[in-house]
């Protein structure tokens, strides 16, 4: 489990297809601390840590992660949002995050609003109903609150993020381009909500 509270950016120093993607992340972390085996949510994906290093930690991928994890992530000389494993007793400034994405979100806008900066991303279609004003997100693992949300003719979902200068400061979002991709991942009782709605409807 995480928080969705960004401790570190990492920085993808090696690229290897092996039977699965095998990356080496630059990091600031102690990684004496850090034990092989442990879960690592980088930009939102919970990864297991599978050998390690003085300022670097290396993952496996598979197949399946590449292809539910937005476009361009992972490649060579990639910033990643980092955060460690939640522990019993740390506190939890964000909300309950569990490194599972649900879906790839695209950037629509980002403009200015005062010293923060307003982003409007597209959700698809089926995270529409788990999206609500005040609501929770975690958008390539960063925990934020929803301001607003417009349904679009299409199905999909357009919902407003307003970031602040320390958040954009400390996590990837000082790099925004219109059309960049994001993982994305429902409020987990959301998901839970959702789940329940659809056996609901489907006993009927």
């Amino acid at each position: 489990m995480f928080t969705g509270i960004i401790t570190d950016i990492g920085t993808i120093r090696t690229h290897e297809q092996r039977g699965d993607l095998r990356l080496v992340i630059g990091c600031a972390y102690d990684m004496e601390t850090v034990a092989i085996g442990a879960s690592i949510a980088c930009s939102g994906a919970c990864l297991t840590v599978v050998e390690k290093g003085a300022d670097w930690f290396a993952v496996d991928l598979s197949a399946e992660t590449v292809a539910r994890t937005a476009p361009g992530l992972w490649e060579l000389g990639g910033r990643l949002n980092l955060e460690r494993a939640l522990k019993v007793g740390d506190e939890l400034g964000g909300h309950i995050v569990t490194g599972h994405v649900d879906g790839i979100g695209t950037l629509v806008s980002a403009a200015h609003e005062g010293d923060s900066t307003r982003l409007i991303i597209s959700a698809p279609a089926a995270l529409a109903p788990a999206l609500a004003a005040k609501g929770s997100i975690t958008v390539d693992g960063i925990s934020l609150t929803v301001n607003t949300v417009e349904d679009q003719a299409d199905g999909s979902v357009h919902f407003g993020l307003n970031i602040i200068p320390h958040t954009a400061a400390a996590t990837t979002l000082d790099r925004l381009t219109p059309g960049r991709a994001f993982n994305l991942e429902i409020d987990v009782l959301a998901r839970y909500l959702d789940r329940m709605q659809s056996l609901r409807a489907a006993s009927m």
